[in-house]
C-alpha cells in the first residue's frame, strides 16, 4: 500500500470518528469543520441561531442531491458550501422581506376603509371564479399556501414536488388570478 493510499485511510477514519463525535455519520458530506464553516457563514449571513440547523441541512442536502444526480462533487467543499450558505441566507432574507411586505399590506387594509358586506360578496364571488380559471396545480397551491397557510416546503412534501415548483406554480397562479381581478376590475 502506498503512502497516499494509507493518508486517504487516515482521513476516511478521522471522518467517521468526527462523524460519530458530532452525531453524524460516516455519510455525512459535510465534516466538523465545513458545518462550522456553514453555520458561520448563515450567522453573517444574518440568519438567525434557531434556523442555523435547517440551513445546514439544506447545504447537506444540495450536496447529497448533487451527489445523487451524478455530478462531480465539487473541488473544495468547503467553498462550495460556503457559497451554497451564502445564497441560502439570502433567500432567507428574500422571504423575510416578503413576509413583512405581506405583514404590512395586510396590516394596511385593517386601517383602511373596510369594505361593505356587498364588495366583500363581489370580491369573494370574483377570487371563487379565478381560481376555478386556474389549472389544478396552480390552483391547489394556491389553496395550500393561502388558504391552508401552509409554508411553501410542506406544500412541497405533501405534493411530492421540488420546493421551486411549488414557488413557480404560486408565482404564476397569483399573477393569473391578479390578472382576472384586474380585468373584472375587482380590483
Amino acid at each position: 500500500m502506498d503512502a497516499r493510499a494509507g493518508g486517504e485511510g487516515r482521513v476516511l477514519r478521522r471522518r467517521a470518528r468526527r462523524g460519530r463525535e458530532t452525531g453524524h455519520g460516516a455519510d455525512d458530506p459535510l465534516d466538523a469543520a465545513q458545518e462550522r464553516r456553514v453555520r458561520a457563514v448563515l450567522a453573517l449571513g444574518g440568519v438567525p441561531q434557531a434556523d442555523l440547523p435547517d440551513g445546514v441541512q439544506q447545504v447537506r442536502l444540495r450536496l447529497l442531491e448533487r451527489t445523487a444526480s451524478g455530478q462531480e462533487p465539487p473541488r473544495d467543499v468547503s467553498a462550495w458550501a460556503a457559497v451554497v450558505a451564502s445564497n441560502l441566507a439570502m433567500d432567507w432574507h428574500r422571504a423575510k422581506r416578503r413576509q413583512e411586505r405581506l405583514g404590512e399590506r395586510l396590516a394596511s387594509l385593517r386601517q383602511g376603509e373596510h369594505p361593505s358586506g356587498e364588495d366583500t360578496r363581489l370580491l369573494s364571488l370574483a377570487v371563487a371564479r379565478g381560481l376555478d380559471e386556474l389549472p389544478e396545480a396552480q390552483r391547489q397551491v394556491l389553496v395550500l399556501r393561502f388558504y391552508a397557510d401552509l409554508p411553501v416546503r410542506m406544500i412541497a412534501e405533501q405534493l411530492g414536488v421540488p420546493e421551486g415548483t411549488v414557488k413557480s406554480r404560486l408565482h404564476t397562479a397569483v399573477r393569473a388570478l391578479r390578472e382576472r381581478l384586474h380585468e373584472d376590475e375587482v380590483v
